[in-house]
């Protein structure tokens, strides 16, 4: 921007009035320090007044690198002169067609000699501005657009300025809201910027598009917090912003409406700042849209895809993601972009039935991170033993799943060993010891979790209390839970205070744990409150009291004493917050069972498996009722159990309600290897699952 000014401003030859002078002379004049007689020189030469001829000259000095003799010349000019002059030129501009003309004539020349002061002043402000001297530049730069202002009152219009004076004018506005920054000067920064976009200057769009872009950028790193434009300014019916981020994400999407309808030139640096904008506030499915809108060329497809692809994972919609991966991975594409293998690689570590897929992704990751990308290796090492847990979990058979188990620790492990410092592989890590019941080893990583993060993050409290719970050292996983109930913000409480209600009960004192879960009802009403009536849906969700859980964790609670009218209305009040779960559902046939309504509690638990087909609860309770009842049907029992089993290894009534199957059958060799199995992990069950925490 400023190589481009010093450019214009070049000077060479001087030419008004119909004359024209060599700039060599006047330069030999300044070289000897006599300005006087350069101005007078130029005064007669070219028949200008003495702020024309001092504009000249502090152009000329600006032009050859002398800042502070531009200074010294622009110091002696009559700004007030050159308005008058402007405001004389166009009052001669009369709208008859009769010597129209002679006055146009008259007008423009007036306009040029007045703009050519105006211009001086622009340049004084610049050369202030390279002095260091902020403030006093901004006040200058500010006098151009005061003046100009004054003049035009009802705003420019194309017909009244020509085309110097214009540019002069879209130059001031541009500069004055960087000077006013570069004097710390945020306010009136602010100002500058809403003044420049909301009067009339006449600005061509690229002018406009690059203070918008200015200004956005401004907005979003600048660190202070702004008002929203007076109720002056809006329009009603209107979007008004309500705060940065909004105004930013406004102005830089007009931008790029601008460039989708040609009007401006392509600048990439207005998606990179909206990306990070509508990333900070999870809003990528916005910025999906923008990019979809994009002229195809802008960005390679390739490029797109992947962009469209981190967006659309932004938003939790991995499965357009992932479509898109596949795409760009294609063989004919990229099929070994690293960053585009580790994506499709997390986002098939997600789910049992792409963990497969997610493996090969991870492969592929690992064998092409080499040279400047090798430091990568740890990360595609830590997909491939996410995606290989996962997979384990939809292996078909036993030994199937303990070689999936062990590879994928195996590679967690290496990945640990490149990336020591990594605290959230650390964790990953030890949350998978603790799902295969090696309780020492993960207790060893939780430890070395806490201390990696200092005790920051809640759910390294939890599971390192979930841990001791599984070695049945309850006294000490509680001193862990108010531990950090002391270290942890209020609002985020919910899941310590629910982890501690679940150490009561196993420690069989169900009354303090009913104590705990009214506390944590004052709580969830006291956040409601604090939060107020307007919530977005999103921020609902992400409550750390989260009021539905509490009410099902008290009615499960109620259940267990076999307070059956407690629970009913514990369980009535979830029902208010959220009508379709299947954990909803399954608690409601323990209460059909616990009630000796066998029937309808076998109808609950059907309706909680049609809704969440691997509800694994109720999978079981469907299994125990059947055997309750004496059904002649062993081998869907025997399915439902081994089904359940598949999705969770390690849940011990699975194994014991098998067991019971197994011995109606007349298996008892079977039996009995199902009955120690869940004697075994009886020994080391959680009070919570251990993947409850990730």
């Amino acid at each position: 921007m400023e190589s481009n000014e010093d450019e214009r401003v070049t000077v060479r030859e001087f030419c008004a009035n119909g004359s024209c002078m060599q700039a060599t002379e006047i330069e030999a004049k300044l070289d000897e320090g006599n300005i006087q007689d350069a101005e007078d020189a130029l005064r007669e030469g070219l028949s200008l007044n003495s702020e024309d001829a001092r504009a000249l000259l502090g152009k000329l000095e600006y032009q050859r690198g002398n800042v502070e003799g531009a200074l010294r010349v622009f110091d002696g000019i009559d700004l007030q002169a050159a308005i008058q002059r402007l405001q004389s030129s166009l009052s001669e501009k009369a709208p008859a067609k009769k010597g129209s003309t002679r006055a146009e004539s008259t007008s423009s020349g007036s306009q040029q000699a007045a703009s050519l002061v105006l211009e001086a002043i622009y340049l004084k402000s610049k050369s202030l501005q390279k002095l260091g001297k902020f403030t006093e530049a901004a006040n200058e730069c500010k006098q151009i657009l005061d003046a100009v202002e004054k003049i035009f009152s009802q705003g420019i219009a194309d017909t009244q300025v020509d085309n110097k004076l214009q540019e002069i004018v879209s130059h001031a506005v541009e500069l004055l809201p960087e000077l006013w920054k570069q004097a710390v000067c945020y306010n009136e920064a602010l100002s500058a910027y809403r003044q420049a976009l909301l009067s009339q200057w006449n600005l061509d769009n690229d002018c406009c598009a690059r203070i918008q872009k200015a200004f956005a950028v401004f907005l979003l790193y600048s660190g202070m917090e702004t008002t929203p434009p007076s109720l002056a300014v809006q329009i009603e019916g209107a979007y008004v912003p309500k705060n940065n981020m909004e105004e930013a994400i406004l102005l830089l999407m007009i931008c790029l409406r601008k460039f989708s309808l040609d009007k401006t030139t392509w600048d990439p640096s207005v998606m990179e700042h909206l990306t990070f904008a509508l990333s900070a506030c999870s809003q990528t499915s916005i910025l999906v849209k923008q990019l979809e809108e994009l002229m195809p060329g802008v960005y390679h497809r390739i490029d797109r895809w992947n962009s469209l692809a981190l967006c659309h994972s932004g938003a939790c919609q991995n499965k357009s993601a992932l479509n898109l991966l596949r795409m760009s991975l294609h063989k004919h594409e990229r099929p070994n972009d690293l960053i585009s293998l580790l994506l499709a690689a997390r986002i098939c570590s997600e789910d049992p039935n792409l963990a497969a897929e997610g493996s090969g992704y991870a492969q592929r990751a690992i064998d092409n991170a080499r040279g400047i990308d090798k430091h990568l290796k740890g990360v595609g090492l830590r997909m491939l033993g996410l995606c290989l847990g996962k997979h384990a979990k939809v292996a078909s058979s036993d030994f199937e799943r303990s070689m999936l188990q062990s590879r994928a620790l195996q590679s967690l492990e290496e990945a640990v060993r490149l990336e020591q410092n990594n605290s959230d592989l650390i964790f990953e890590l030890a949350v998978q010891y603790a799902e295969h019941r090696n309780l020492n080893t993960a207790l060893r990583y939780a430890k070395q979790f806490f201390d990696k993060t200092g005790g920051s993050k809640l759910e390294g409290w939890r599971l390192l209390a979930l841990v001791l719970s599984a070695q049945k050292r309850f006294s000490e996983a509680e001193m862990v839970t108010d531990a950090a109930l002391d270290e942890t913000a209020k609002w985020e409480q919910g899941p310590l205070f629910r982890l501690k209600a679940k150490l009561k009960i196993s420690q069989l004192k169900p009354m303090d744990a009913i104590e705990i879960y009214r506390y944590l009802l004052a709580l969830v009403q006291a956040q409601r409150k604090s939060s107020g009536s307007l919530k977005l849906t999103s921020q609902v969700d992400d409550d750390k009291i989260n009021e539905f859980d509490v009410w099902h964790g008290l009615a499960n609670l109620y259940a267990s004493l076999s307070h059956w009218k407690d629970a009913e209305i514990c369980l009535q009040k979830a029902r208010e917050l959220k009508e379709h779960s299947a954990a909803l559902i399954h608690t409601e046939g323990v209460l059909f069972d616990g009630q000796g309504q066998s029937q309808e509690a076998l109808v609950a638990t059907v309706n909680a498996v049609l809704h969440e087909p691997n509800y694994v609860p109720s999978k079981i309770l469907m299994g125990s009722l059947m055997l309750k009842m004496g059904y002649k049907a062993s081998p869907v029992t025997r399915t439902l159990l081994s089904d359940a089993l598949r999705v969770e290894p390690t849940n011990r009534m699975a194994w014991y309600y098998l067991g019971l199957t197994h011995k109606d059958d007349g298996r008892i060799r079977d039996a009995a290897d199902c009955f120690q199995a869940a004697s075994m992990l009886e020994e080391s069950d959680p009070i919570e699952s251990f993947s409850s925490t990730l």
